[in-house]
């Protein structure tokens, strides 16, 4: 069999591995999914998703097939050992990103809409029920074994799992703890709960969680007591039936899904290994108390994919791919360990302790400062880059208002207008100061834009975004009077003043051959 060329090949078809599919197609690239199943899962496990998730589809170019799948949610509600809910986690700027802040959906209605995307793209190759055997690289690529032949692509993704054979077969450790506890997790139909939000009950005689569905589903989540059930082993109907039964009536009919397992706080000891990487649960694994699994993976995937088209296309250096495990890793360990930390608090068994945190809370949300805390999820590790592919006055995120655009004089969302790559935006800056600002940064070839800060309209041949109800001036503020370059992902890449750029190539490891030619 003649061994087939791609751009980049993608072990595992699940939520980040075709993820990271679609936007590489949408990038241009050749890429192909290889998947040892024979189907995508019909298990849903992963059960929220956020708005930077929901953003990274929009750039795929999947948002209006994921909304037809997700529950818009507001947040979580936590409730006391006593049953008394006590605050309510939300966004601190709802629609910010230009999405609900987090959504409850079904894994399997992901992997079905993502699949059916990828198979509708001509630059996509997805081959299911083929098992990787193997994977040598070289200075210019990698080349795979499956069954029928071999696949050779320039980069390889290793996005398959938890026990993923990419980091296996390169022999790379995870660092961290496995728990001891055991849950039960049950996902079932016809549920009479109708709620937005999840539900996060700190009763020490045993906690549990509940996230309502779409149509009538529900999952509901169960600390085990000693005796009750082993990790990895199906519980017994009785059981289940049992603990929903102050909630619920059941029938063996109405359940869609039910495991036992003990969680994982692991992350990969080595994110990328020559021309491979790995992401999602390959790279690090958490409890699901801050709900970030899957969402870390779709960080992840947004991160390295648009590194790799800029490298292909000769826009960065190679080295610019280091930069992917620089800036995701402190991100996740700092969500791993906040996963655990929720756990260990909100989840306890221990009365005592459970007691002290409720009088804890009450008192924090006595005070305003202490409801934005905990409302606003203050607490959160903050997404922000302060190191890799960023240089003066970068590492932010830029959020999403609606924007008038005067090239097609129509209000949309910023990133339709911004486009797939590079962005760089003048805030009030000197129509003048454009040109040396374009010639700094042409190795990358941004789209180029205007932001007025005053309620003026400019001329000349910028194109000019105005801001139509607030959301545009809160998010360039911070960058007044300043050129703002920002990257493929949303992140500021760096920001100077007219006349004054920092050192763009070095820090941002721009393509010293292209920048040479342009």
């Amino acid at each position: 069999m003649q061994t087939r060329q791609f751009d980049v090949a993608i072990a595992g078809a699940g939520p980040v591995g075709m993820t990271a599919a679609a936007l590489l197609v949408r990038l241009g690239l050749d890429v192909i999914v290889i998947e040892r199943n024979a189907t995508t899962s019909d298990e849903p496990k992963a059960i929220s998703i956020d708005d930077e998730a929901l953003r990274v589809y929009q750039s795929a170019d999947l948002q209006e097939r994921l909304l037809d799948i997700i529950v818009p949610g507001t947040g979580t509600r936590y409730y006391n050992a006593s049953g008394r809910p006590v605050f309510q986690a939300r966004a601190a700027r709802p629609y910010r990103l230009g999405h609900p802040f987090k959504n409850p959906f079904a894994q399997p209605d992901l992997e079905r809409e993502l699949m059916a995307h990828l198979r509708a793209q001509s630059n996509a190759t997805v081959m299911m029920g083929t098992e990787l055997l193997g994977f040598t690289q070289d200075a210019d690529g990698v080349e795979l074994k499956v069954r029928d032949g071999s696949i050779r692509a320039r980069y390889l993704l290793g996005c398959d799992g938890g026990r993923s054979t990419v980091r296996e077969y390169q022999h790379i450790g995870m660092t961290g703890e496995s728990y001891s506890d055991v849950w039960l997790v049950a996902d079932v139909l016809g549920d009479p709960h109708n709620e937005r939000y999840g539900m996060h009950h700190g009763d020490p005689s045993r906690p549990y969680v509940i996230i309502p569905g779409r149509d009538g589903r529900c999952r509901y989540e169960f600390l085990l007591h000693p005796g009750e059930g082993e990790a990895g082993v199906r519980p017994p109907f009785e059981l289940v039936q049992s603990l929903l039964a102050p909630f619920r009536t059941l029938e063996p009919a109405e359940v869609e899904r039910v495991v036992t397992y003990r969680f994982n706080g692991v992350v990969a000891n080595e994110w990328r290994h020559g021309r491979t990487f790995l992401l999602g649960d390959a790279a690090h694994m958490m409890p699901p108390f801050a709900g970030q699994g899957l969402n870390s993976g779709i960080r992840d995937a947004a991160n390295l994919t648009w590194k790799i088209a800029d490298v292909l296309a000769g826009r960065l250096d190679e080295s610019a791919l280091d930069s992917y495990e620089a800036e995701r890793r402190p991100h996740a360990e700092a969500t791993v360990q906040l996963s655990v930390k929720l756990g260990r608090v909100v989840m306890t068994t221990n009365p005592r302790l459970a007691e002290r945190r409720d009088v804890l809370i009450d008192r924090v949300m006595s005070t305003a400062d202490g409801r934005s805390f905990l409302e606003e999820m203050q607490y959160r590790p903050p997404h922000v880059y302060r190191s890799g592919l960023v240089s003066a006055g970068g590492g932010d995120v830029i959020g999403q208002p609606r924007v008038f655009d005067t090239a097609t004089n129509r209000t949309v969302m910023l990133d339709d207008v911004l486009g797939v790559g590079w962005a760089l935006v003048g805030v009030g800056v000197d129509l003048d100061s454009y040109a040396d600002a374009v010639s700094e940064t042409c190795p990358v070839a941004p789209a180029v834009f205007h932001v007025p800060v005053d309620d003026r309209l400019p001329g000349g041949d910028v194109r000019v975004l105005v801001d139509v109800d607030g959301g545009l001036d809160i998010e360039f503020a911070p960058y007044r009077g300043k050129f703002v370059l920002v990257r493929p992902d949303r992140f500021v890449a760096a920001a100077w003043e007219p006349g004054d750029p920092p050192a763009l190539a070095s820090d941002l490891s721009w393509s010293l051959e292209r920048k040479a030619v342009s």
